[in-house]
């Protein structure tokens, strides 16, 4: 089961970006330490299933769901998904899979099951608790970076942050890419401050606009981030939040955007 949880092509990639492992006491050693590999098949496992972290099976995964829960705090805390998201979009860019002119943007609500911080009653689930996911993605449905918030955030409020999100993309000649030539959005975009503040960084907003009949074209490109949102909602751990703690929860998002990244460059994965 190892090597279908966490595959040769991820591993390669994700282990030079963990941290080292603590030295271990000479006089009282204890325990030996889970190998990294074997407790990211334990993230791994609960990402892609949705199971309680105290349902993990130890027998068949090699390590407990808390093991697993502490090595996923640890490497968030150190940073390991962006950078391993950054990497991969690179790797991207460098085969010519990667269409930065057109991307488009968009949110999705999830319920949010135990609360906790970047929590908010929901306007569309009768002011439940819940987050929303904010996605960017190129032209292709690549996500490019993904933030997180309560659940009654507007969605244009994120625009900026998403847009400062995006890491610089190196992979060709020339300066890294960090910002796209055109972004589609819905009509939940369309304010002409966010317009201007777009036209200001150099990008064309390509926005819906409210009140006018359907039909504007612009799903054609835009459909895409839709897409995207439910490939990330294939990983069951996704659809609804469980975590108290916002940065594990936006952890486990940027690892399922890594894997989507690594099923660009891999078929297999």
């Amino acid at each position: 089961m190892l090597a279908d949880l966490v595959p040769d092509a991820l591993w390669e990639r994700v282990a030079p970006l963990l941290p080292p492992a603590p030295e271990r006491r000479r006089r009282y050693p204890g325990r030996l330490r889970v190998p990294d590999r074997t407790a990211l098949a334990g993230v791994l496992y609960v990402l892609r299933t949705g199971v309680a972290w105290r349902d993990v099976p130890a027998e068949s995964v090699g390590c407990s769901g808390a093991t697993a829960w502490r090595r996923l705090r640890d490497w968030t805390e150190a940073g390991v998904w962006p950078r391993l998201h950054a990497a991969l979009l690179a790797e991207i860019r460098r085969a010519n899979l990667l269409d930065l002119d057109d991307c488009a943007v968009d949110g999705s609500h999830v319920r949010a099951l135990k609360r906790g911080n970047l929590v908010g009653p929901s306007p569309v689930d009768r002011a439940r608790p819940g987050s929303k996911h904010h996605l960017i993605v190129d032209r292709h449905g690549t996500p490019l970076a993904v933030t997180l918030t309560g659940g009654n955030r507007h969605d244009v409020t994120q625009l900026q942050p998403l847009l400062d999100a995006v890491p610089p993309i190196r992979g060709l000649h020339g300066r890294p890419r960090h910002r796209p030539r055109r972004l589609f959005a819905d009509r939940g975009y369309d304010y002409d401050k966010y317009r201007r503040i777009l036209r200001g960084r150099g990008i064309t907003p390509k926005f819906a606009r409210r009140g006018v009949a359907h039909g504007s074209g612009l799903g054609k490109t835009r459909w895409v981030v839709e897409r995207t949102f439910a490939w990330l909602h294939q990983f069951k751990r996704q659809r609804t939040r469980y975590e108290i703690r916002a940065d594990l929860h936006l952890g486990l998002l940027q690892l399922a955007c890594s894997i989507i990244c690594l099923r660009k460059l891999r078929t297999s994965f």
